[in-house]
């Protein structure tokens, strides 16, 4: 099967697109590499450096290409750069999004699988873990943006006939997430103490997340494409509450300990908690995490201790 995957040399992506070529899929990748990095990409996909937001080359390229099936995950990530600048958010995120999703009705795309979020989405809510029926209620641009799409994939499936699964991630962590930035703490943190440096706790650390390691992301993905007829969205998530102060000691355990827990200001507007039911994609799909936290954490502290 030909596949585009938008965002492919970033963190998840070229997860995806490795794993889609192990399944002796034909890969396309599109990405601008403004957070991703060429050397991420496989050497068995063929490439194009474009942004999405330049649509008359996303056409040229569909046109040409002709995928059977898109996996969406090209996007600007960063919720607090969402909060300072709304209007580039969502230049990126929403118009970029809908002209891709238009293309692809256009150009016959049988499936689109977008990567979408579940934490930004829902925003605090009461009930945890968060099933997919709860109200969303998101606190950033960001989160406004991924809900957009996932109302406007809807649309193209009821009027245009244009399948989709929608992914809601929890925090997803795990080998090549990029450090530099203000998104992935866990990447954050061991950057930084790796190179000997303090991480900085925001505000308390009693902020809570539901932390999900990427190989059982891609697996979601996977699913999704294999149970094709199956539509709508799903939530993909570990199912448990892990605060920040919990992860910078399970970090700090690979250091001996060697970090003092070290606090700064508060994030305003910040979170305070997310938790995902994944009950859902269990039933529907059969996925269920099978990496736990500290299986994870260890699975990427050795992979950034290689890097260094």
């Amino acid at each position: 099967m030909k596949i585009l995957v938008t965002g492919g040399a970033g963190f998840i992506g070229s997860h995806l697109t490795d794993a889609l070529i192990k399944k002796n899929h034909k890969v396309l990748v599109i990405d601008n590499l403004s957070t991703g990095f060429r050397k991420n990409v496989n050497p068995k996909a063929r490439f194009y450096k474009n942004d999405l937001t330049d649509h008359k080359k996303i056409e040229a390229i569909l046109k040409k290409e002709k995928p059977e099936v898109i996996f969406h995950l090209a996007a600007q990530i960063d919720v607090r750069k969402s909060v300072a600048d709304p209007v580039f958010d969502a230049n990126s995120n929403i118009l970029a999004s809908i002209n891709l999703i238009k293309l692809a009705s256009l150009y016959k795309v049988k499936k689109i699988i977008f990567s979408s979020t579940g934490g930004a989405i829902y925003g605090d809510t009461k009930k945890r873990p968060t099933s997919e029926s709860e109200s969303e209620w998101p606190l950033s641009p960001y989160g406004i943006a991924k809900l957009t799409i996932d109302k406007f994939l809807n649309y193209y499936r009821e009027i245009h006939g244009l399948n989709f699964v929608s992914l809601r991630y929890g925090n997803v962590y795990g080998p090549r997430q990029n450090p530099h930035g203000e998104a992935g703490v866990v990447a954050i943190f061991l950057n930084k103490m790796l190179k000997g440096q303090q991480p900085v706790i925001n505000g308390h650390g009693k902020q809570t997340r539901d932390y999900v390691f990427v190989e059982d992301v891609v697996n979601a993905n996977l699913l999704a494409l294999k149970h094709f007829q199956k539509v709508g969205i799903y939530n993909v998530g570990a199912g448990k509450e892990t605060d920040v102060n919990q992860l910078f000691r399970e970090i700090n355990r690979h250091f001996g300990g060697k970090f003092k827990e070290s606090h700064g200001l508060a994030k305003i507007g910040e979170q305070k908690t997310s938790c995902l039911s994944f009950a859902k994609i269990k039933r529907d799909f059969g996925w269920s995490p099978k990496t736990n936290f500290p299986g994870g954490i260890k699975k990427t502290f050795e992979w950034f201790s290689g890097k260094q």
